[in-house]
């Protein structure tokens, strides 16, 4: 199985920090950054030096390292990203509350996923979700309604790097 994160306007260099630190340990083969994400150093990085070098110690304060293990890019334009995975027969899962969306338990183990995770306020945009094969969501028991981004990922990298390898 192959797991890539597509990390969509994620506001908050921590949840990044901790997303990539989840992508190290559950094995994820690369990070897209779209949209207004703040990402890591990149080779060739086109951001001001000052501006690339304080995102990246911000990261690294919840990242510790796996912004330099985990394989990573950043594209701007989402719809780039969704149209050459699903060229590549990657399948688009979305990790998203929404009115078809799926319990995370319930989905069957594909080949290769790419995990779309959105804005951790406003979610998914409605225009991202249509292009998604399948959008699925992580049962809540207490009264809030959502887990944090970041917490949601591990969840969901658990869940497809542990749980379905087994079960297929």
């Amino acid at each position: 199985m192959s797991i890539q994160i597509i990390a969509h306007n994620i506001r908050s260099t921590y949840n990044v920090g901790s997303i990539l630190r989840s992508a190290d340990g559950f094995g994820v083969s690369r990070v897209i950054f779209t949209g207004y994400t703040p990402y890591p150093t990149q080779p060739d990085d086109t951001r001001l030096p000052h501006i690339h070098q304080k995102l990246t110690r911000q990261i690294h304060k919840t990242a510790l390292g796996a912004e330099n293990t985990v394989s990573h890019t950043f594209c701007e334009d989402p719809l780039t990203v969704l149209t050459d995975l699903k060229a590549q027969r990657v399948t688009i899962m979305a990790l998203e509350q929404a009115d078809n969306s799926v319990p995370l338990q319930t989905v069957k183990a594909p080949n290769h996923v790419a995990l779309l995770l959105g804005e951790e306020v406003n979610g998914i945009e409605p225009h991202l979700l249509k292009l998604c094969d399948v959008i699925a969501e992580i049962p809540m028991q207490g009264q809030k309604e959502s887990f944090n981004v970041s917490v949601a990922t591990g969840i969901a990298l658990y869940q497809l790097a542990v749980v379905l390898p087994f079960s297929a």
